[in-house]
């Protein structure tokens, strides 16, 4: 088999080796000795070695502070929480003599053009979101450090990840509305290819499938108002035994649930509860104030950063996903009998 033109990179080494690409950068750099075990230093080795892997010095000095530019790309800055994320990013970086561009992927997900002649020859690193990540092939942005948020750890080639405890945060939702004694849920889904989404259908269907006499419906719709309207209406008005509460994977499908309950002449929250998850400002501004899980979108870009700044040093990024916190307002009541 002919050996690919493309150069391997320390990312390509992480996979191979099954470690992080800050585990590649101590061992390769001859810094691992009390930090990564000597079992893992000849894993690392021994992978570098099958993939013809060699460091390339001119990129290593430009990380190491040549241009201090960091690249975060997001999804079309539709809401308010990628401006938080872009907010605590920068903070953490000016601390430490970095700039961060934001680049957000035109539309919302998939290719993206490169922003730079070259993005190698002009940046130190990337933090990413998995809703962008089809992004990075286009500004050759996987092949630079990188860290990726709400990304499955599993399966970010190398990466290092930095995630919101979304999980928990489904949980939260899911408790809050069984403990009220809802019973029927409709799950109105991001209609968006994402781990993070995933991960929350996951976490719904998971503890329902735990409490007897639960029942899941789903629908899908892409994060506008107006789909999620038209897919709860479509919803509601199918025949059979209607949801008594309506799980939503982000705020602004929570508003479109909104309109469509009120267009079917239904009282939120006397004949239907409503859930969001992001507590954007639109979550106050909704009559009734929505019950939604807050995410710290400022600390998750800071946590993002300080995870890039530990790859770029050689060391580890702390580990451990950011807690979230359900917030209880007046859009969630115990169901009423039909």
């Amino acid at each position: 088999m002919a050996r690919s033109s493309t150069r391997p990179t320390s990312r390509d080494v992480a996979r191979a080796a099954g470690v992080s690409q800050a585990a590649v950068s101590l061992v390769l750099g001859d810094k691992w000795r009390g930090r990564v075990s000597e079992t893992t230093a000849q894993r690392v080795r021994q992978a570098a070695t099958d993939l013809g892997y060699r460091p390339n010095l001119a990129a290593r000095n430009l990380r190491l502070g040549h241009t201090r530019t960091v690249l975060l790309v997001v999804p079309a800055l539709t809401t308010e929480f990628f401006a938080g994320v872009y907010t605590g990013a920068a903070r953490v970086a000016a601390r430490h003599g970095f700039g961060v561009v934001l680049y957000p992927s035109p539309e919302g997900v998939g290719p993206a053009r490169d922003p730079f002649a070259s993005a190698q020859a002009a940046l130190d690193g990337v933090i990413a979101s998995s809703m962008a990540a089809d992004a990075l092939t286009a500004i050759s942005g996987d092949q630079l450090p990188l860290v990726m948020l709400d990304s499955d750890p599993a399966g970010s080639l190398g990466a290092a990840t930095v995630n919101l405890d979304i999980t928990d945060g489904v949980r939260q939702v899911t408790d809050h509305l069984l403990g009220l004694g809802h019973r029927h849920l409709l799950h109105l889904a991001a209609d968006i290819p994402s781990w993070t989404f995933e991960i929350r259908a996951r976490a719904l269907a998971d503890r329902l499938a735990a409490t007897p006499g639960t029942r899941l419906t789903t629908a899908h719709a892409p994060i506008t108002i107006d789909a999620a309207r038209a897919a709860t209406e479509t919803a509601l008005t199918t025949p059979g035994p209607r949801p008594t509460a309506i799980v939503c994977d982000d705020d602004k499908l929570a508003a479109g649930a909104y309109k469509a309950a009120r267009r079917l002449g239904l009282r939120i929250p006397d004949d239907l509860s409503v859930t969001g998850l992001d507590d954007l400002a639109l979550a106050t501004a909704l009559d009734p104030e929505l019950t939604t899980v807050r995410l710290d979108a400022e600390l998750f870009g800071e946590r993002g950063m300080q995870a890039l700044l530990a790859v770029l040093e050689g060391r580890e990024p702390e580990h451990g996903d950011i807690p979230v916190q359900l917030i209880p307002r007046a859009s969630t009541a115990p169901p009423r009998p039909f």
